[in-house]
């Protein structure tokens, strides 16, 4: 690491410490999502890290990105997801695809925490299969009449910017989406929030109606009919993060792990030195080096302007099955005590409801194993895009 991100890991873990983990285990019992953590994201340079100085951000590198969504997990998912979302999903898309009018007027402000973002492309009947989404957008005049919903969608009952994703041509398939730059204040919005899920339980996640919105045809980002790929190289992002994210929660089950395994004691010893103890904690580290690596790679990658989409997805893959089964064996660990959560209980619990969200949302485990094996098979190539995410460079 860089002594930039040496410095912003160290102050990331400390904020994260001081300043939101003492609230998480009773905000995740309580389902609820506290609204200053944004606050507190805005005022320490988090929502706009690796954006550019000249539209708000820090000017880090992309795997300060990467750093920060790592150091957040470590501590809870839902406080990565913010990160995920805000930044990976939504602000860095913008940074590819927006044009430089839009940059200035949407993703300053997001960079700068004025204004929070997400990203509205699942449905409650189009999940993997993206070419399935009903929500469609009819040109009249200076607008698009923007009628359908949206759901699964983290931030939904909290953002303020959307980039939302229609049908602007229903008989085109993929072809025929589009996307859009959406805002809260628009009349015909509306959103709820889900509760009762099994993890990211401290976390917003909810879902969004359009009902006959007018928006303005300045607001389609990209071109007519580009949506599709617009939404896949969001995901490029949106994926790097929960990668970053799972290793803070597979690091996180593995120290939890080793602190219980040297204070418990059985047959007149720590359990630390029983070596089936050490064979899951070996296991552990093996899965947490590999995901590292996998995830340095793909941010060096970004860093260097080369498209990134079969690593970022196996380092998706790779890394949020580390995370639940670190989880897993963490609980194993524990014990009876391992399954005991709450504000008085143990967290490993926490972090295996949190670990298995993960290899569902923003392309589940079978999503991403099919397209390694495209790849492998040559079924599957990258084509260069109209915009790629600009590279890297130092200020």
């Amino acid at each position: 690491m860089s002594d930039d991100q040496k410095i912003l890991r160290e102050s990331v873990r400390d904020f994260a410490a001081s300043e939101l983990a003492p609230n998480i285990p009773s905000l995740d019992v309580k389902q609820e999502f506290d609204k200053s953590t944004l606050t507190k994201f805005a005022d320490q340079g988090l929502l706009g890290v690796s954006i550019p100085e000249k539209y708000g951000g820090s000017g880090m590198d992309y795997i300060s990105t990467a750093i920060v969504s790592e150091e957040l997990e470590y501590v809870d998912a839902a406080l990565r997801v913010i990160i995920s979302v805000h930044n990976g999903l939504n602000s860095m898309g913008l940074l590819q695809w927006a044009s430089e009018e839009q940059k200035q007027k949407w993703l300053k402000p997001q960079a700068e925490g004025k204004r929070i973002a997400t990203f509205g492309l699942t449905e409650p009947n189009a999940g993997s299969d993206v070419a399935a989404l009903e929500t469609h957008a009819k040109e009249d005049g200076d607008f698009y009449i923007l009628n359908g919903s949206k759901m699964w969608i983290s931030l939904a009952d909290v953002a303020d910017n959307f980039l939302v994703f229609a049908k602007t041509d229903m008989s085109k398939g993929s072809r025929g989406i589009t996307a859009f730059h959406v805002e809260r204040e628009m009349k015909g919005f509306s959103s709820g929030t889900i509760h009762d899920k099994l993890g990211v339980r401290s976390g917003n996640t909810g879902h969004m109606t359009f009902d006959n919105i007018e928006v303005p045809k300045e607001n389609m980002i990209g071109e007519l009919g580009e949506g599709f790929k617009i939404a896949m190289s969001c995901l490029d992002n949106g994926r790097f993060t929960v990668a970053a994210g799972a290793l803070g929660c597979a690091k996180a089950s593995r120290d939890a792990a080793v602190k219980y395994a040297h204070e418990r004691k059985t047959f007149g010893k720590e359990i630390g030195q029983h070596q089936l103890v050490q064979r899951l904690l070996a296991n552990m580290q093996q899965g947490i080096d590999t995901a590292e690596l996998l995830i340095w790679k793909a941010g060096w990658m970004k860093n260097m302007g080369i498209r990134n989409t079969r690593e970022t997805a196996m380092a998706k893959w790779v890394a949020t099955n580390v995370a639940s089964q670190s989880a897993d064996d963490a609980i194993q660990i524990h014990g009876g005590m391992g399954i005991a959560g709450g504000p008085d209980g143990y967290p490993v619990e926490r972090f295996w409801r949190n670990a298995r969200a993960a290899r569902i949302y923003e392309g589940s485990d079978q999503i991403q194993e099919i397209m390694q094996g495209q790849y492998a098979m040559g079924y599957r190539q990258d084509k260069p895009l109209r915009k790629e995410l600009p590279k890297w460079v130092p200020s």
